[in-house]
């Protein structure tokens, strides 16, 4: 075992032993040699004393840390990883009748760039570092191996991912399996067609299972609105649940169209479902007051990057305003932010705005996160992407 070192200035050595798994850029005296970007290194203090291991890229977050111990970064180091994160799901599939889950979840799994979604028999990997990129043969054998008998395929989806900035090239495909693919999966019992190799992420909403089961159980009798449906999630939920009437609405056709083969495969022929693609702000808007008293509003990322945050939380006010002015007394509105660098107090403080902006009783029923196969490095908070809240509007 043989690694290039990169140093550290003196006193930047700290954030490492609180075990946060990152190093910027700005906090490296130098390197011995010129790491390449993905290549793995050995991180030191000023005194020359060892703190990590990890992969190298280039930008502001200049090393992704592996391990906070001396050892080699192999085949058999990335097996123990899916083993630990293997072990933790199972416990969590003996509860529910799914077969959709995340394997993996980047820090929170201590494997800081990797992305694992599984969809029945089939595990879509996403890399966002280089390093994992260019461990994903690596990785992929590792992961067979843990999962052998669960999964059969494993598609790599990280073209859209990857911060190349040294000429690497990332192609979408399978690494194992591949031959007569189910794209339907199931999550608590409703079946659901995923595409993976066409839709967005890894080609499915995994981190609302939850929520989903919990606005489930306050749907019987509602009138609901599911903005930003995507696939439909929250709608067949709502069915399930017994709601009156289930509106999804999504400015992508295609998503529409997947909402409407979903509903259909957990209710043929039924009724109550009605989807329309269009922007979302244009359908509130004109939607007539007391329509629904049950609102879904679950919006892509709004801010992707700090520089846009003041936008986003005031798209996040506007959104919700428009909600809370529309919806009827006594009605409930599942609201969420998913952008990493919106916080839970930022996004608490734009919901509170656009309450008061209408003037209406709006009380928080719940307080809402990821799942646990969405687990959080407790020295990692960057992992808490997921804020929500249930306000109820008298």
């Amino acid at each position: 075992m043989s690694y290039k070192k990169i140093y550290l200035n003196p006193g930047k050595e700290e954030s490492l032993k609180r075990f946060h798994p990152w190093v910027f850029s700005g906090a490296i005296h130098h390197a011995e040699g010129r790491p390449e970007e993905g290549e793995i290194v050995e991180i030191y203090d000023s005194r020359k004393n060892f703190l990590a291991v990890g992969h190298c890229q280039i930008g502001s977050i200049a090393v992704r840390v592996l391990s906070f111990k001396q050892e080699e970064i192999d085949g058999n180091f990335w097996k123990k990883r899916f083993e630990t994160a293997w072990t933790l799901r199972q416990d969590l599939l003996n509860k529910t009748n799914s077969n959709i889950f995340r394997l993996t979840h980047g820090e929170g799994d201590n494997m800081p760039g990797l992305i694992t979604d599984v969809y029945g028999k089939t595990a879509v990997m996403q890399a966002h570092t280089p390093g994992m990129h260019l461990a994903r043969f690596e990785l992929a054998t590792a992961m067979e191996e843990v999962m052998a008998g669960f999964i059969e395929n494993i598609y790599y989806k990280s073209e859209e991912t990857l911060p190349f900035k040294a000429g690497l090239e990332a192609e979408n495909g399978y690494l194992y399996g591949g031959r007569n693919v189910s794209d339907i999966a199931v999550e608590n019992g409703l079946q659901f067609r995923v595409d993976w190799e066409k839709g967005q992420k890894t080609g499915f909403f995994i981190d609302q299972r939850d929520n989903r089961s919990l606005l489930e159980k306050y749907a019987e009798g509602r009138d609901v609105l599911n903005m930003f449906c995507y696939t439909g999630g929250f709608s067949c939920y709502a069915l399930r649940g017994g709601a009156s009437k289930v509106h999804s609405v999504d400015s992508s056709a295609k998503a529409v169209h997947l909402t409407n083969e979903n509903v259909a495969l957990n209710f043929p022929g039924e009724m109550r479902h009605q989807a329309f693609a269009e922007d979302a702000f244009k359908y509130l808007e004109k939607t007539d007051a007391s329509a629904y008293d049950l609102i879904v509003l679950d919006p892509p990322a709004f801010a992707k990057h700090r520089k846009v945050l003041k936008n986003a939380l005031q798209g996040y006010k506007k959104l919700n305003a428009i909600a809370i002015e529309k919806i009827r007394t006594g009605g409930i509105i599942f609201t969420f932010s998913c952008s990493q660098v919106v916080t839970k107090e930022d996004f608490r403080l734009a919901v509170f705005s656009a309450a008061a902006q209408t003037g209406r009783n709006v009380k928080i029923l719940h307080q809402l996160t990821q799942q646990a196969d969405h687990p959080i490095n407790i020295y990692h908070p960057e992992g808490e992407y997921i804020k929500g809240l249930i306000l109820l509007v008298e």
